[in-house]
Formats: structure tokens, C-alpha cells, sequence
């Protein structure tokens, strides 16, 4: 696994390299800024790019539409952004481009560094890995009548909320304290409430995902 990290505080930056460095992840650069972000992904093409949401100069959204330049120019590279703070619209603007190796995570999350660590290698596999606090942002924001996963029973909302974390069946299973092949029959209540018909050209996991981060 390759990444490359944009972060503007030095202590963090060095941090953040040191520890993934010690996660057997090859850090291939990191860098202050959103143009030096840019010019190190197009140069090295990392599996993830790790980014901080406010680079300079202004420290407001720059890191942000950083990303959406990367997941619009390398389809490859995975993405998974830092912030101190829940903002529900850089979530839907991450999202513009699917729930494929993309990831928002707070900044306390880096902390846990085997959790830090299991999210950076989802997002580098093609996964997703949401913060538990900004998916319940984004459940909160929905609370109107014609929201579509209003169907859903409270079980199932807990299994499609670690879903878009990222987490496979059985980790779900251990999560929530019951069997795979139990989550595997709420997976499919899901989808059949959702109106994901099996297809051989979709995958249900991600639109289900999909329609949980957007609607």
C-alpha cells in the first residue's frame, strides 16, 4: 500500500507518516498544500491519498476540491480525507464520484491507529470508510417523510450504517453481536427495500451505500 499525505501541521504531517510507515505502508510523499498534493499523486499515482480538508493558503476547502480533482483525474487512487469537523456537504461533494475508495474521517480517529490503519488500506482497496459521527450527521440531515430508508427497520439501519463504514459481513456480525448469516438476510432486505434488483452490472452493496450517503 502507497500513499502520499497532505497536511499543513508539521507535527501531524510527521505523525502521520511515522505511523503508517510502521503499518508497513510506503509513504511516498508528504506535502503542506494542495498543489504540491496534486503534482505528488500525478507523480507517484499512491494507492490512497490521505488529505487534510483545510490546506493553505486560505485553510478553508482547498484539500477538499484537491480530492474531487483526484478522484476525477486518478480513478485509481483512493481518497480518504481529515477534518476536525463534520460538514455534511464535503461529504455529498466526495460522493459526487461514488462510494469507491473514498473515506472521511475526524482527526481524533488517527488515534486509534489500527482502526486509522484499517481504513487507509479499505480506501486503497477500493473500499469506503466513513466516521461513525458523520454518518449519524448525514441520518440526522434526512428526516422527512419521502426519505427512502424510512422502510427500514432499526437492525437494518445499523447493519447499512457500518456498511458504509466499510465493514465486511462479519465484522458487522461481531459489531452488532449476531451471526453473518444473519446480516447477510437483513443485507438482502435492504437491498429489496431499496429496489437494488440483483443485476450482474451493479453491486448492490455500493448502491445501497450510495443511497444511504446521498438521499
Amino acid at each position: 500500500m502507497r500513499v502520499v499525505i497532505a497536511e499543513d501541521n508539521v507535527l501531524l504531517r510527521e505523525g502521520l507518516a511515522r505511523l503508517l510507515a510502521d503499518a508497513a505502508v510506503t509513504v511516498e510523499s508528504a506535502v503542506e498544500d494542495a498543489d504540491a498534493l496534486l503534482a505528488a499523486v500525478g507523480r507517484h499515482r499512491p494507492d490512497v491519498a490521505i488529505v487534510d480538508i483545510r490546506l493553505p493558503p486560505t485553510r478553508t476547502d482547498e484539500g477538499l476540491r484537491a480530492a474531487r480533482d483526484i478522484r476525477r483525474r486518478h480513478p485509481g487512487t483512493g481518497v480518504l480525507v481529515l477534518s476536525q469537523y463534520v460538514r455534511v456537504s464535503y461529504t455529498v461533494e466526495l460522493l459526487d464520484g461514488g462510494a469507491t475508495g473514498v473515506g472521511y474521517l475526524l482527526k481524533d480517529r488517527v488515534t486509534d491507529i489500527a482502526e486509522f490503519t484499517e481504513a487507509v488500506r479499505r480506501v486503497g482497496s477500493g473500499g469506503s470508510a466513513f466516521d461513525p459521527i458523520v454518518i449519524n450527521q448525514l441520518v440526522q440531515r434526512r428526516a422527512g417523510d419521502d426519505d427512502p430508508l424510512r422502510a427500514l427497520s432499526d437492525r437494518e439501519r445499523a447493519v447499512l450504517g457500518l456498511m458504509a463504514e466499510g465493514r465486511t459481513n462479519q465484522a458487522i456480525a461481531d459489531r452488532l453481536a449476531i451471526a453473518e448469516r444473519t446480516v447477510e438476510k437483513h443485507c438482502t432486505s435492504i437491498f429489496a427495500k431499496l429496489g437494488l434488483a440483483a443485476d450482474p452490472d451493479d453491486h448492490r452493496r455500493v448502491l445501497a451505500v450510495l443511497r444511504y450517503l446521498n438521499a
